[in-house]
């Protein structure tokens, strides 16, 4: 399996690669230097469950902030740079634990060369990233179009110029908005390179698109046994990333951390507002990002139990009163109305 083979790459005090936990990254849509707005952000992320995040270093302030982020939250800082080299040693000098380039648009060699010996002297990994709506022209030639060959190549020469300068503290970033061009752009550089890559479905959209998309891509990479760290980038709170993130992971039985929600679609005998109930419930378990359990949310009280049997706990919806239950077994009839409340007294004591 390609990730159980990569090569390790620290990122503040997060390891990645070789067969770590895939972790999971986001990044804050905040003005960085906004010190109270981005800390807020992170706190929430972290909460949600993010391990990794980054944020922008687009002006002198902004790479000037990272140690009083630092100061204030407890996961990893990765700053992105576009362009502006001098903006990447500025955040480094600042804190932060990586920081994302690429190459080809950081400006000459001398100034790539500037930014690595930063780096190396503080042993700062480097992610070279690479888009398929960035793909130089020559790629584009060479392989007739933006093909999965021609990112997978400039990836590798982006790569290629950090090595020359002595310094193999990578981390591989190759995307696409195209599904299955990542899925095989994936494919394709894990046949080259040992380097830990993180993947994600780039410019994926809303919610409710973004979500579809990024699960289908990322499911079929990883369940490749390639990414070593990944983020769903979506349009929108930067949390629900990291929901959906953990989900995949989970899902995928990569990850075990989290609880796992089934529910039952509506019918017929539904006599409680199951849909808004479920809902809630989501949001509710989002608050026990480390509890490893299933939680199952059913619309009828007869059959609820025993069809959700397999969930360590659940809630069951009847006529005018319902059911909770653990592992099948009921526990007590309870008002409609108390459902969530006494789901939320079982999640509290869940292990005691």
């Amino acid at each position: 399996m390609y990730r159980m083979n990569t090569k390790k790459v620290k990122i503040g005090n997060v390891e990645i690669g070789g067969g770590n936990p895939i972790a999971i990254q986001s990044m804050t849509n905040t003005e960085t230097s906004d010190i109270d707005a981005t800390v807020a952000q992170i706190l929430s992320l972290e909460k949600a469950g993010c391990d990794i995040v980054r944020c922008t270093a687009n002006t002198v302030e902004a790479a000037r902030s990272f140690d009083k982020l630092k100061e204030k939250t407890n996961i990893p800082i990765v700053a992105d740079i576009h362009f502006n080299y001098k903006l990447a040693i500025e955040a480094m000098e600042h804190g932060a634990d990586k920081i994302r380039i690429n190459p080809g648009n950081i400006g000459s060699k001398e100034n790539l060369k500037a930014v690595v010996d930063v780096a190396k002297k503080k042993n700062i990994p480097i992610r070279v990233g690479v888009n398929s709506g960035s793909l130089e022209q020559q790629f584009i030639d060479r392989f007739g179009g933006v093909t999965a060959e021609g990112i997978v190549e400039s990836a590798m020469d982006k790569v290629r110029m950090i090595e020359e300068q002595d310094y193999d503290n990578i981390v591989i970033s190759i995307k696409s908005s195209d599904v299955l061009m990542s899925v095989e752009t994936h494919k394709l550089i894990s046949e080259r390179t040992n380097y830990p890559l993180h993947v994600g479905i780039t410019e994926s959209g809303t919610l409710w698109s973004g979500n579809i998309k990024s699960s289908i891509g990322l499911g079929i990479i990883l369940n490749q046994g390639i990414g070593d760290t990944i983020r769903v980038s979506l349009t929108g709170d930067p949390v629900e990333e990291v929901k959906t993130a953990r989900l995949i992971l989970k899902t995928l039985d990569l990850r075990h951390d989290g609880i796992s929600l089934v529910s039952c679609p509506t019918c017929g005998r539904t006599h409680i507002d199951l849909i808004g109930l479920a809902n809630e419930t989501e949001k509710l378990i989002a608050q026990y990002p480390h509890l490893n359990i299933k939680v199952a949310v059913m619309g009828c009280a007869v059959n609820g139990p025993g069809e959700a049997r397999e969930a360590d706990l659940g809630i069951a919806g009847g006529d005018g009163e319902g059911l909770v239950f653990k592992h099948g077994e009921i526990l007590r009839k309870v008002p409609q109305e108390a459902l969530l409340g006494e789901l939320k007294k079982e999640l509290d004591s869940w292990g005691e």
